[in-house]
């Protein structure tokens, strides 16, 4: 499927009810020749950034279940690159990753908001080929 790139949203279809992916929708940030990367944008996890112990002085913000993969990092999107530094651009509006502490001070001090900054705990990962043959097969809709 030539139309996948980094910056477009696809939604999970009847398909996956039952599943972990039951009525997500997904922003992909990588898909390459290793294989495509997504986050969960409608899922919040119901617990705050100073929920977790490495971050218990920041401000509460809230965390996003951002797929079943690696749920043990925290995953940046932002649109602040004039705060955080070192971010990979996925559209001309989104960047992942950068300085974890521009992301923290950013949010602590800058007044920086869920619109702007949003933080996952885990992603969602296909292999080579794995994503587009679960579009193909019903699966998941590009929005």
């Amino acid at each position: 499927m030539n139309n996948l790139k980094a910056g477009i949203y696809f939604k999970s279809t009847g398909a996956l009810i039952g599943s972990v992916f039951e009525n997500t929708c997904i922003l992909l940030v990588k898909h390459n020749t290793a294989g495509s990367i997504g986050f969960i944008t409608n899922r919040p996890l119901y617990k705050s950034l100073h929920d977790l112990i490495e971050f218990n002085q920041s401000k509460p913000f809230p965390l996003m279940d951002g797929g079943p993969v690696d749920r043990e990092h925290l995953f940046v999107i932002h649109q602040r690159p004039d705060l955080i530094s070192g971010g990979e651009q996925i559209t001309n509006d989104f960047y992942l990753g950068g300085n974890m502490e521009q992301v923290i001070e950013a949010i602590n001090t800058e007044g920086a908001n869920n619109q702007e900054i949003q933080l996952f705990i885990g992603y969602c990962g296909w292999d080579v080929g794995e994503l587009e043959a679960e579009i193909e097969e019903g699966s998941w809709v590009l929005i």
